[in-house]
Formats: structure tokens, C-alpha cells, sequence
């Protein structure tokens, strides 16, 4: 498979992705990771300083699966939306079993009764484990937010 056809699946996986958390199917979500996984949010701050350790830490589908049963049952929040708008993604190593990417992203939400702020910007720093039949997941995502200011809980997946 060439590079730009892996490209183009990273870009495929990345659109449905972000579909899957703007059309609120949040229960989808951690079928875009695999078992283990790592799914961290941090601050281009805390990378620069060399701290990983994250706002969001999960290392494993159920905790993904346990982040959406709270948003779900046990967390309250304003009723809001989200809508991803993607930069365009780079390979930044391409091997046979992973793929490692950077893709941009700006993140406006819109919290009822009110219009669009933008909420988040930043950078996806993932590792792909790619399967035998040119499918991928997620093994590692990290989400470098590119501010150290966060108005609200992040609730939703970013």
C-alpha cells in the first residue's frame, strides 16, 4: 500500500471520528481505539516541559467506555455541541504495522441557547495500529491543547 493510500485511511478514520463525536454518538467512540489504548489530553505547555501527564488520562477501552457511561449518567453540564474542524494531516513515520500522524484541529462549540465560540485549538499527536485488511485504530492519541486555559469540564470527547 502506498503512502498516500495509508494517508487517506488515516484521513477516513480521522473524518468519521470527528462525525462520531459532533453527531453526539458518543457511545461509538472507543471503537475507534484499540485494547490497550492510550487516549490523553494535555497542554502544548506541559509538552514543552516534558510533563505527560494529562487533564484526560485513559489507558484502555473501558475507560473510554467509563468516561462516556459518566457523561452520560452521572456528569452535569450545560447541554452543548461541538463541531471539529480538521488541518491537514501529516505522516510523520509510516511503517507496516503503525502509522504516526499530526493532524490540526480547531474545536467550536455551541452550548444551548447560544452561538458558536471557538473552544478548543491544538494538535492530534496519534499512533494507527494497522490491520490485515488496510483497517486501522487508534492505539495512542494525544490531544496538546494549545492553551492552558479551559473555560469549562471537558466532558466530551475532544
Amino acid at each position: 500500500m502506498t503512502s498516500s493510500s495509508r494517508l487517506s485511511l488515516v484521513q477516513h478514520l480521522l473524518a468519521e471520528y470527528t462525525h462520531c463525536i459532533d453527531d453526539e454518538r458518543y457511545e461509538e467512540w472507543p471503537d475507534f481505539f484499540t485494547d490497550p489504548c492510550v487516549y490523553r489530553v494535555t497542554t502544548r505547555e506541559s509538552v514543552r516541559q516534558g510533563h505527560m501527564a494529562g487533564i484526560i488520562d485513559c489507558e484502555s477501552r473501558g475507560m473510554l467506555v467509563d468516561r462516556i457511561n459518566s457523561l452520560r449518567r452521572a456528569n452535569i453540564y450545560e447541554p452543548q455541541v461541538y463541531r471539529h474542524l480538521l488541518g491537514p494531516t501529516r505522516l510523520t513515520e509510516d511503517h507496516r504495522e503503525i502509522i504516526k500522524a499530526r493532524t490540526g484541529f480547531a474545536l467550536m462549540r455551541v452550548v444551548q441557547g447560544q452561538g458558536p465560540e471557538t473552544f478548543l485549538t491544538g494538535y492530534y499527536d496519534d499512533i494507527f495500529a494497522c490491520g490485515p485488511r488496510d483497517e486501522i485504530r487508534i492505539r495512542e492519541r494525544l490531544v496538546v491543547l494549545d492553551s492552558t486555559r479551559i473555560d469549562t469540564l471537558l466532558v466530551i470527547p475532544v
